[in-house]
């Protein structure tokens, strides 16, 4: 049981209740009509990224489907919040990659979505062998990757928002597997 395909989604909603509050998000992001797993961190070897809208079709209502995500919740009127799902693609499509999740209170969208790249990123060159200093900056760090040639592409999907006056507020991002 391998993926051959994945996608990104993320999702947000608000509501009086916690456990409401994230079936929004969930339906914001398309993905509330299935039984989710979450999962580790791995992106399985010749695994194709697809679109939300083509994975999406491929999901079946009540199946059970794995998921690597990231999720926050506040009820603290005017908090930040974010949550971000990164990938790091190989070169070598018989390569496995990596998927990093993070949530973060009182980081921008950007912020979160660059940490998450960068750790999944990170994550992948050291099973790689590819040596950077963990202090240097996010395109310093993507320079070095992209010399080297083994990693081709790191993406990220990234929801926040900013917490309503009353109740909760969820924000979720996920890489979904299609089976």
């Amino acid at each position: 049981m391998v993926p051959k395909k994945i996608f990104l989604t993320k999702g947000v909603g608000s509501h009086r209740e916690e456990l409401h509050s994230f079936e929004l998000a969930l339906r914001d992001a398309g993905i509330e009509k299935c039984n989710l797993v979450q999962v580790s961190s791995i992106m399985p070897p010749g695994c194709r990224l697809i679109t939300r809208p083509q994975g999406l079709r491929e999901i079946k209502p009540g199946a059970i489907t794995y998921c690597v995500m990231s999720r926050c919740c506040s009820n603290e009127p005017r908090r930040l919040l974010a949550a971000s799902v990164g990938l790091a693609i190989p070169k070598d499509r018989q390569a496995y990659g990596y998927i990093s999740e993070h949530h973060a209170f009182g980081q921008t969208e950007r912020q979160a979505g660059d940490y998450a790249e960068d750790l999944a990123a990170a994550m992948l060159a050291s099973t790689l062998g590819i040596a950077f200093n963990v202090d240097e900056s996010w395109d310093e760090k993507k320079e070095i990757f992209r010399i080297s040639g083994k990693i081709v592409a790191t993406k990220n999907i990234t929801q926040s928002s900013i917490v309503k006056s009353k109740g909760y507020t969820t924000v979720l991002a996920a890489v979904v597997f299609v089976l």
